[in-house]
């Protein structure tokens, strides 16, 4: 097959200012340009999303804009009614077919084509294929114009807005988020466009159609097979005498891919019919096993299908990334949690909520990968797909069978909107049930492949409609052989042919679950028993009561971005802190600003319940003050969170996903990385604490604990215990040896038991390290920073004015637009003597072919500049980089000696002429860890990796606490490899 993906060029305008038909747009009247009414449109994409594009409309994530922009409720359903048009090449020959296809319409849509119309039937999940084979003009352009419709109920919005509106929305099947939700505003045009990819398919007569993959396990994992069952098309007028081929390639190192397996089989297909074939198993020994992130490699084969017509030769050819991998699932009996195993391992589920990339549809291969990736970077196994949002699309899937990341997918109801929200409504769910099954049956076949794809859930606190409900239940149904999964080694006559082969089920390999308040999520009843989403007192989350069952599918906190972002985002009546108003019961309440509460924020204070974790730092100046300190309490808030919930794994909780690890737009609450892309300091207490091997405080019985999620056993371990006060002595250090973790456990170690001391200091820093005895290599570390029983940090103000000297080597990588770095930072204050550790973070996830570690530095002397070069580094740098001296030294001066606090790296494009509030962060960046701090004598590598646009030069800034207001001190590292000065 041929596919040409439609994905540019494309024009736009309201269907009111067109005067010509379909027919005319795609015969005699075609727009040749970006000319009045005509605008360049975004597909795929939405209307609302091209209107910002060419600023008719401010920018809705902007301030205030969004209340700038007509309502569909207000403005009826034709402003929102639009004309795509595009044109493009597809010249056929002998007996080849093309297939015009859309892989996402919302709503519907009337479709010409050179003239001719088609129709788009209704629903937002369903794939849409027409064979246009006798209306392509092969010599010539063709011209394609398409009349796109909103959805049928697109509801208006209450005044006090709401979760999802008026819910009109949920009697459509389409996303329920674009009413508004208590973390969204409202999506004007409801997402109507062409949401999704377009592209043209050339075949022969015959078609491949929608194959499913499925592995069966034996003997231990050792004997894997993968069975397959497509459907094939003949679309002559003749039948087919075809070879079908099948076969697995897996890739052994850079481009050299290595045939597993091959299969081949001859057989007849009438004419114009479809028929369902199953091939014979292929058969692997000792495969490489996909393993979800921080379990293993998420290895994957790439199996392919041809199918060759004799006469005619290949008619079609299909492939897909596919991980041998076996997911089970079932309700412990110790916790009423569900527990998820895979390949026989149990897995502790740590990970988080998701709605969608973007609010306006302006989804991309690379912003996915960046999507996932940061939630791989959060050492996050798993994400759930939110039943308001989307039936998340293959590029998506994709990268989470790369990074390894397991997804839980809903289907499109809600209990807000679907019979359980204020007002109740649409008790029924959607109108069109037939619709409804049709495109989630249409999302399983498109979805099922992928090894990420953990389970199915009916919707979201709420079970779909009985029908739909036995429907997918029917649908869903397990295959005996994963319906039994704690039967082990069974022979292949279990699968196939007695039980029948398992590829020829709509799934038949994954869990269905009626709604995600139910068996083994929450109390499992589908009572109201996820939550909370509100600031935390950090050590309440490691108590018994803090949560009664075993697996919360939402809980979820704070999530204010860096300063950067709010005056990125907002004018400058945004950039406000909020007014802290004392209440008599001592409490503080924190009244933000129009445009914050506008964008959904959610304070740092809890009257009745939680003092304000901001003034716990002291007063707040400004916005910078605001927004660092908030970064303080959000790495604090979730890294205890996580550790809370892991301190009780297996014994009373199976998994916990966290509300939200980000927003589809500007919002100021549940996030782990904003709108732009840039990390919060949660996003590294979340990547700390959810590491494989781990150390932590618990912070309730002050226990310091290990925990191996791993299933290898830790021994001949060491755990290194150090206080650090403010005034840079150690009051406290001691070595913990030949200790042992067992797999899968948690392993209380010591208590901590500096509080009980004799003269405490009020505010302090714990460093946990816990390392290998045979060569010291650091397993787990840990920084806390903490005050004692009704204290606060408010110490921590003046500790600010301390100038703590730091060394900083960069090595640098440089491959086209794409940079890599390490960033070797030392506290090179006096220390203590002490064991020397190795310390090199990133160490977890999937590996960097291009990481090189030197026995040796370039550097550059300090006082005169010179530089030592080192030839075998130099010889591997040049294969990287333009110039031979990427690496260097540079050094902030100072006298005190105490903890580095809370430095963070960002990257940022050179530009010395760049206005005031400008924004100039180069965005995304991957860091190996941020928001960190190093006690004297201590070193930390961080990698940074990143890319540029063409004629941009970026800076390595660092920012630390431990610094005045009034002047700055930041490391400007020019990465080509030039100190700035």
């Amino acid at each position: 097959m041929t596919k040409t993906t439609l994905d540019s060029g494309w024009l736009a305008a309201r269907s009111t200012e067109v005067h010509f038909s379909g027919a005319q747009l795609t015969t005699t009247h075609p727009p040749s340009a970006p000319t009045q009414p005509w605008m360049e449109a975004i597909v795929p994409g939405t209307v609302l999303a091209t209107l910002v594009k060419n600023k008719v409309v401010p920018d809705p994530f902007y301030g205030l804009g969004n209340e700038a922009i007509l309502d569909i409720a207000d403005s009826g359903k034709e402003y929102y009614t639009f004309w795509f048009f595009t044109t493009f090449q597809c010249k056929l020959s002998g007996n080849q077919l093309c297939d015009l296809n859309f892989r996402g319409i919302n709503y519907s849509a009337d479709v010409y084509l050179n003239g001719h119309k088609m129709v788009l039937p209704k629903g937002m999940f369903r794939r849409h294929s027409l064979e246009v084979t006798n209306i392509i003009h092969s010599d010539s352009s063709n011209l394609l114009a398409v009349l796109v419709h909103p959805p049928d109920h697109p509801g208006s919005i209450p005044p006090q807005g709401g979760q999802g509106g008026d819910h009109e929305i949920g009697k459509d099947v389409a996303t329920q988020y674009v009413q508004g939700w208590d973390w969204m505003t409202p999506i004007r045009d409801r997402n109507t466009g062409i949401w999704d990819e377009v592209s043209i398919s050339i075949t022969g007569p015959v078609k491949i159609i929608d194959p499913h993959l499925v592995s069966s396990f034996f003997d231990n994992y050792k004997r894997v097979y993968i069975h397959t069952t497509t459907e094939l098309e003949n679309r002559s007028s003749w039948t087919a005498e075809c070879s079908l081929s099948i076969h697995a390639t897996t890739e052994l190192e850079g481009s050299i891919h290595l045939v597993e397996q091959l299969q081949t089989q001859n057989l007849s297909i009438p004419a114009r019919s479809r028929v369902q074939y199953t091939f014979p198993e292929l058969f692997f020994y000792k495969p490489n096993l996909w393993w979800p992130n921080g379990m293993g490699k998420q290895s994957l084969y790439n199996v392919i299908i041809n199918i060759d017509v004799k006469g005619y030769g290949e008619s079609d050819s299909w492939s897909h990334y596919f991980g041998l991998r076996k997911i089970e699932s079932h309700i412990d009996d110790a916790t009423g949690g569900r527990l998820f195993k895979v390949n026989g391992q149990p897995i502790f589920i740590r990970g988080g909520n998701w709605i969608l990339s973007d609010g306006l549809l302006r989804l991309s291969k690379k912003r996915y990968e960046t999507d996932i990736k940061f939630h791989a970077d959060m050492n996050f196994n798993m994400i759930r797909c939110w039943g308001g949002g989307l039936a998340e699309r293959p590029e998506f899937y994709h990268y989470c069978d790369y990074y390894g990341i397991l997804v839980w997918q809903e289907f499109w109801i809600t209990g807000d909107v679907d019979g359980r929200g204020v007002p109740i409504s649409n008790l029924n769910g959607p109108l069109d049930h037939d619709l409804f099954l049709f495109c989630a049956r249409d999302t399983v076949k498109l979805l099922r492949n992928h090894p990420s794809l953990a389970l199915w859930v009916g919707g979201n606190e709420q079970t779909p409609p009985d029908d739909i409900n036995a429907a997918l239940k029917n649908d869903l149904k397990l295959h005996p052989y994963f319906d039994h999964a704690e039967e082990k080694g069974k022979p292949i006559g279990d699968v196939s042919p007695r039980l029948g082969d398992p590829s020829q089920y709509l799934d038949g390999t994954r869990i269905y679950v009626q709604g995600s308040l139910w068996d083994g999520f929450a109390d499992g009843k589908g009572n109201f028993t996820d939550g909370p989403y509100e600031i935390q007192n950090p050590e309440d989350f490691f108590k018994d009561s803090f949560y009664k069952y075993g697996f919360n599918p939402e809980v979820g906190s704070v999530g204010m971005p860096v300063a950067a972002t709010i005056r990125a985002t907002m004018p400058s009546e945004g950039w406000q802190i909020p007014l802290f108003r004392k209440l008599s019961n001592g409490y503080v309440e924190e009244v933000p600003n129009p445009i914050w509460k506008y964008h959904k924020y959610i304070p740092y204070s809890k009257p009745d319940k939680v003092q304000d974790q901001i003034l716990l730092y002291g007063d707040v100046e400004d916005l910078d003050d605001f927004c660092l300190k908030a970064q303080l309490v959000s790495y604090i808030q979730y890294r205890a969170l996580l550790e809370g919930w892991t301190s009780h794994m297996w014994k009373k909780f199976t998994g916990v996903l966290i509300w939200k690890t980000q927003n589809p737009w500007t919002g100021l609450r549940g996030q782990f990385y904003d709108h732009l892309l840039d990390q919060t300091a949660g996003f590294y207490g979340c990547r700390c604490a959810a590491e494989p091997i781990h150390v932590q405080l618990n912070l309730a019985s002050y226990f310091i604990e290990v925990v191996n999620t791993t299933s290898v056993e830790l021994s001949n371990v060491a755990l290194e215990v150090s206080v650090w006060d403010l005034e840079g002595t150690c009051p406290h250090n001691k070595v913990h040896e030949n200790l042992t973790a067992l797999p899968k456990t948690v392993t209380p170690i010591v208590e901590m038991n500096y509080p009980k001391s004799k003269n405490p200091k009020p505010v302090y820093f714990l460093l946990l390290k816990l390392y290998n005895m045979s060569d010291n290599k650091i397993l787990s570390r840990n920084f806390y920073w903490l005050h004692l029983p009704g204290g606060d940090y408010k110490l921590l103000e003046p500790y600010r004015k301390k100038k703590i000297p730091l060394k900083i080597t960069s090595e640098v990588f440089i491959q086209g637009s794409s940079y890599k770095l390490r960033m070797h930072v030392q506290n090179t204050s006096k220390k203590p003597d002490s064991k020397s550790l190795t310390l090199e973070h990133g160490s977890t996830g999937r590996q960097s072919n291009s990481s090189f570690v030197t026995d040796s530095l370039e550097t550059v002397d300090s006082v005169t500049g010179k530089e030592h070069e080192v030839g075998w580094f130099k010889r591997i740098h040049k294969c990287f980089a333009r110039k031979s001296n990427g690496l260097k030294v540079y050094e902030i001066n100072g006298q005190d000696i105490g903890v580095a606090f809370f430095l963070h790296f960002s990257v940022h494009a050179s530009n010395r002429d760049h206005k005031e509030c400008e924004d100039t962060r180069i965005l995304p960046v991957h860091y190996s860890d941020n928001y960190f701090s190093l006690v004297p004598g201590e070193t930390m590598t961080i990698k940074i990796s990143f890319e540029v646009s063409p004629g941009v030069s970026p800076q390595v800034t660092l920012h630390g606490w431990n610094y005045d207001g009034q002047s700055i001190h930041e490391v400007l590292c020019d990465v080509t490899g030039n100190l700035v000065n």
